[in-house]
């Protein structure tokens, strides 16, 4: 009993000195996943290209991302149409980022392009997140 309640503590002083990374993976896990789901049903059932495709649906991702961020996990409410700009211009370096390795897993390395997808996906999370924090949701003096 006490190393179940010993373990209950450790989670949870992990997650408050980790929060808004665990908060920022869970949101990034949704966004992606939708990214993901509207990649799939663009190339596999529409048969659109996967590039224009990537397009479409990093911009949900992105949009969902920066709602769901600055609601529950960042809670910086000012400057609202600043953030948006500053969030979707990283979101559009990852989008050319991940258009990147799309087409060298794609048309060079011949990797599926669902699985490519996936790896870019883990790949730009990365990247985002360190941008994200440190850029588009800084507390403003």
């Amino acid at each position: 009993m006490k190393l179940l309640i010993l373990l209950k503590k450790n989670i949870l002083d992990i997650f408050l000195r980790y929060r808004q990374f665990v908060l920022y993976g869970i949101i990034g896990v949704l966004s992606a996943s939708l990214d993901f789901f509207v990649f799939a049903l663009l190339t596999e059932f529409f048969v659109l290209n996967y590039l224009f495709a990537n397009i479409i649906s990093v911009n949900c991702g992105i949009i969902t991302s920066f709602i769901l961020n600055r609601h529950f996990n960042f809670k910086i409410k000012d400057k609202t149409f600043k953030r948006f700009l500053t969030f979707y211009t990283v979101g559009l370096l990852g989008l050319c980022v991940s258009s990147f390795f799309l087409w060298l897993f794609i048309d060079l390395l011949n990797i599926k392009v669902l699985i490519s997808k996936i790896v870019v996906i883990f790949i730009i999370t990365i990247i985002q997140f360190s941008l994200n924090k440190f850029v588009t949701f800084k507390k403003y003096e």
